[in-house]
């Protein structure tokens, strides 16, 4: 009985255990989303504030007098233009939860569809590719991102099936456009993966001008079409690339997140050197991570372009892997995803419930409230601050003034009205260093409210000018104005 067993693992699996397998890791990694109502995304309320913004406005007088809101064509559009129908049919909340709980799924879906269009089986390469379904770009809550790149990988599978079909090229010039639409991003991951495609057929100039269907949408950034700043690479770039890359799998255990990366990426170096490389996706995955060195950290007013590359070309990189693995190989590569799958189901579910614990000061506060938030986030904890921008809670629930908002003047479609210079994100965030005090007392936009929301681990020494606490929670503080501003 060993040696059958033995000889069982060291077997390669068939393609219908392989394809169950992988559909079934698809469906568990919305797991998270199951034991959370309140997804633990770092910027997600603050995407709910705005779609609350963008939907509710001309019916709320408050909003109208504290947001403005500029709808534009442009490429990071992908949940904005989901969520307007979905929210005919049900409350915002969970429209937005919808949304966020489906992209786990469309990826997982998605890197099942590249690897069985490229080999017609499904093997390592997606077990492998499953780790990154969890990377920090989902984290953060880019849910733009996160749909783009799974319509970029759903299209270059497409692009594949299609290859030498007359219908091709009319075809993608709408896809190219509609991924363009969801995210900037995964419009150019989808085009580099075309590219390497084709350069891997064709090394001539004709490479080049393949992905020809792709390029609709530079005649909308030609245009003025997209908005933002100047590329930047922000302060002290070679540090800042650095960290970067250590966070390319960012998630709760540190020195487990180090040692998955390692070890993808010692995988990834065997198989370039053992020549078991497909190249048909793996110049795409090369060239995303020579891209994230490359790349300044801003473009088109998004911040952290570059970052989101290093995990997509590892999750490239992971699908390039051309060999076939015996079981049990396959089933530690699967071990590897549940792993972190696990802690981060546990994170969320903890989270969620101090989530709705810390939306219990808004208990009681009237419509069109005047809020300051205070958010710390401790700077030796590894994982990310999931509640950094928990007040647009209020937006949706209060429609209030909240200082926690995406609203860089001529970046993003929703503006602030009120407030005063410094009444936006980032400014609402301090990054604590431990054993330092906190002294909120000449903080700047409490002065133009009339409650102060601090929230954080660490108490403050002093809270804000002219305010007096009236509720407090296990990691929060919620102050009411007892005296005029302080001049």
């Amino acid at each position: 009985m060993p040696r059958r067993r033995l000889a069982w693992l060291r077997a390669e699996p068939g393609r219908g255990e392989m394809g169950a397998l992988g559909l079934l890791l698809t469906l568990l990694s919305g797991l998270p989303f199951m034991t959370s109502w309140y997804p633990q995304m770092v910027d997600y309320a603050a995407h709910l504030a705005r779609f609350h913004v963008m939907l509710e406005r001309d019916s709320s007088p408050f909003l109208q007098e504290y947001y403005g809101f500029d709808w534009r064509w442009m490429g990071n559009l992908g949940a904005d233009i989901l969520i307007r129908p979905l929210a005919r049919v049900m409350p915002l909340e969970q429209a937005g939860w919808l949304i966020a709980a489906v992209l786990p799924l469309i990826n997982g879906l998605a890197i099942l569809t590249v690897e069985w269009t490229l080999r017609k089986r499904i093997g390592l390469a997606s077990m492998l590719a499953f780790s990154f379904i969890w990377s920090p770009s989902l984290l953060l809550g880019f849910l733009n991102f996160m749909l783009s790149q799974a319509l970029a990988l759903f299209a270059f599978a497409l692009w594949v099936k299609l290859d030498g079909s007359r219908w091709r090229g009319p075809l993608f010039l709408p896809i190219g456009l509609v991924v363009w639409l969801a995210h900037v991003s995964g419009w150019g991951i989808l085009g580099l993966m075309v590219f390497g495609y084709e350069w891997h057929k064709d090394k001539s100039w004709r490479a080049f001008l393949a992905p020809w269907p792709l390029f609709l949408p530079f005649l909308a950034l030609l245009s003025g079409g997209s908005v933002g700043q100047p590329p930047s690479y922000g302060p002290r770039p070679e540090i800042y690339k650095w960290a970067i890359w250590k966070q390319a799998m960012r998630g709760t255990l540190q020195y487990v997140d180090y040692a998955h990366t390692i070890l993808i990426g010692l995988i990834l170096v065997g198989s370039l050197l053992f020549k078991r490389w497909d190249w048909r996706l793996g110049w795409a995955a090369l060239m995303m991570l020579a891209a994230s060195l490359a790349m300044p950290r801003h473009i088109f007013g998004g911040d952290l372009v570059d970052a989101r590359m290093i995990s997509a070309g590892l999750m490239v990189g992971c699908l390039s892997l051309a060999w076939k693995a015996p079981r049990w190989l396959v089933l530690a590569a699967a071990a590897l995803f549940l792993g972190r799958l696990g802690y981060t189901t546990m994170d969320w579910s903890r989270d969620s419930r101090e989530t709705a614990e810390m939306l219990g000061a808004l208990d009681g506060l009237p419509q069109g409230v005047r809020i300051a938030s205070y958010m710390v986030t401790e700077r030796r904890e590894w994982g990310f601050n999931s509640q950094e921008h928990i007040c647009g809670y209020a937006v949706v629930r209060k429609d209030a003034l909240i200082n926690c908002n995406f609203a860089v003047p001529g970046i993003h479609m929703m503006t602030i009205r009120k407030g005063g210079d410094f009444f936006r994100d980032p400014f609402h965030k301090l990054n604590h260093r431990a054993g330092k005090p906190i002294d909120t007392y000449y903080y700047e936009p409490a002065m133009h409210t009339d409650w102060f929301w601090y929230m954080g681990r660490t108490q403050p020494e002093r809270l804000a000018y002219g305010y007096e606490e009236t509720r407090r929670g296990r990691h929060w503080i919620l102050a009411k104005r007892v005296k005029k501003r302080l001049d």
